[in-house]
């Protein structure tokens, strides 16, 4: 995984070492020598990460930290402190500051390239919701109060994978303000069968998991797609590095060292659980923004957007299989008078039990939208002429045999449709040629007295009456 990693330190020499050791991992390198020179750095450059002294002149390394995340343009990089402190109070105070992770001098490369690795895959992945939110944004724009809120809003829950029932009780007791319920387990067995997508965070101790080794439990939420995003924080002994790089490596989010600091567990276990909320509202915010960008406001049916894409993919299909899509584009008869005599209103309404009726009676597999205004289409996957048409005469059946009830009147309205049927002909068939087809047995229908199907191809002389705007007796 390569990467531009930013490295800030006033010593020269500082900044010779790390530079050589990314290098030699072929990572991309930029530096920096001050504090107001890493803030021009990562303005113009935008770095994948920021690996930043903490005692500098002039300006520190919490502050910097703390413009850096102030910043929206640079507040997603990811900041880790590198400093010979090693009180825990120094680490507490650059969590707060905003860093992301704490490296302590003189760095151990296995510690240094775990967390580069981490952090940098965390960013991408971030980065990837935030386009798919802003390009969806383009096409749907979010309600306002959709914006998200703070990611700590409320409790979470948090699973505990911890063998001492001492070590387990500590740390309940010390992240009790943070969790509405904390699943204790002793077992990798017992934290694989009950971890699920309402666990907002992972706190596995590498000490032992009773019966197996904890990094499997990593492995196993990764590979599911119900938990690949649930944070994993791990606790081990110093002597455990090399397997905590496994696990980092394996997809665990952050870990901690014994003996383990009460304010930096409250810290991390924060941070982790606001990234965990801010992925879940770029993921939730991205769907909704991409239904609504997709999907007709009004009948909740799929739009005429989202149709070009899915008969695409239905003709290439149709290639493979042989038998190609049938459509079904009906029309509701003399709907401008609907609207002109009970209201806009009522016309919604009227949409809407459209929409509602067609999803019932056509099959569970075909696809049901809103084409524009009172047209609606069904694509009906690899179907024949005689299904189609059985399809289409009981969706047809079913709007003009029970009356609408509309607001502003306790008369049942009368509605009827007309239905253009076609369906494909030859692998060659486009979705332009079959639409074409079913419009033109749409309008003949209409043409030849209304609440009827016809299929294309039509008689001549139905044909026609399109052409010369007659309708047929």
């Amino acid at each position: 995984m390569s990467a531009r990693i930013l490295v800030v330190d006033d010593v020269e020499i500082n900044v010779k070492l790390l530079g050589a050791k990314l290098a030699s991992e072929y990572f991309d390198v930029l530096t920096a020598s001050s504090g107001a020179g890493a803030l021009r750095v990562c303005e113009a450059e935008l770095p994948d990460l920021v690996l930043l002294d903490v005692m500098m002149p002039e300006m520190d390394g919490f502050e910097v930290c703390r413009r850096l995340k102030a910043d929206p343009r640079t507040a997603d990089i990811p900041v880790v402190m590198v400093t010979a402190l090693s009180d825990a109070a120094d680490r507490l105070r650059g969590l707060e500051a905003g860093a992301d992770d704490f490296l302590t001098k003189p760095v151990n490369d296995i510690a240094l390239f775990a967390r580069v690795r981490s952090l940098v895959r965390l960013k991408r992945m971030m980065e990837e919701w935030r386009l798919r939110e802003e390009v969806c944004g383009r096409f749907a724009a979010l309600p306002d109060d959709y914006a998200g809120a703070a990611e700590m809003a409320s409790p979470a829950r948090i699973m505990l994978l911890e063998e001492s029932r001492l070590a387990a009780t500590r740390i309940t007791d010390a992240l009790a303000p943070l969790t509405s319920d904390m699943v204790h387990v002793t077992t990798v067995k017992e934290a694989t069968e009950k971890l699920d997508s309402t666990i907002e965070l992972v706190i596995a101790s590498m000490g032992g998991g009773g019966d197996g080794d904890p990094l499997r439990l990593v492995s196993h939420s990764r590979a599911s797609e119900q938990t690949r995003q649930v944070p994993i924080l791990l606790v081990a002994e110093e002597s455990d590095l090399p397997r905590l790089a496994k696990g980092l490596d394996l997809g665990a989010n952050d870990y901690l060292l014994r003996p383990i600091d009460r304010n930096e567990l409250i810290a991390r276990v924060r941070t982790q659980i606001r990234r965990k909320r801010l992925h879940d509202r770029l993921r939730e915010n991205y769907h909704r923004s991409l239904s609504l960008a997709l999907t007709d406001p009004l009948t909740g049916l799929y739009n005429r957007r989202y149709l070009a894409a899915h008969l695409d993919g239905m003709m290439t299909r149709a290639d493979e299989s042989g038998v190609g899509p049938a459509l079904l584009l009906f029309d509701i008869d003399r709907f401008k008078q609907v609207n002109d005599t009970y209201g806009h209103l009522a016309g919604d309404e009227v949409l809407c039990e459209i929409a509602s009726r067609a999803l019932h009676d056509v099959r569970s597999f075909d696809l049901v939208a809103r084409y524009g205004g009172e047209e609606f289409l069904v694509v009906m996957p690899e179907t024949n002429l005689q299904v189609a048409l059985v399809v289409a005469e009981r969706l047809r059946l079913s709007i003009a045999e029970r009356p609408f009830a509309v607001s502003g009147t306790t008369t049942m309205l009368p509605v009827t449709v007309s239905v253009g049927v076609s369906t494909t002909l030859s692998p060659d068939d486009t979705p332009t040629e079959l639409l074409r087809r079913a419009d033109e047995a749409l309008y003949a229908a209409k043409n030849n007295g209304r609440n009827r199907v016809l299929s294309w191809p039509v008689a001549d002389s139905v044909k026609a009456s399109r052409y010369l705007g007659m309708a047929l007796p």
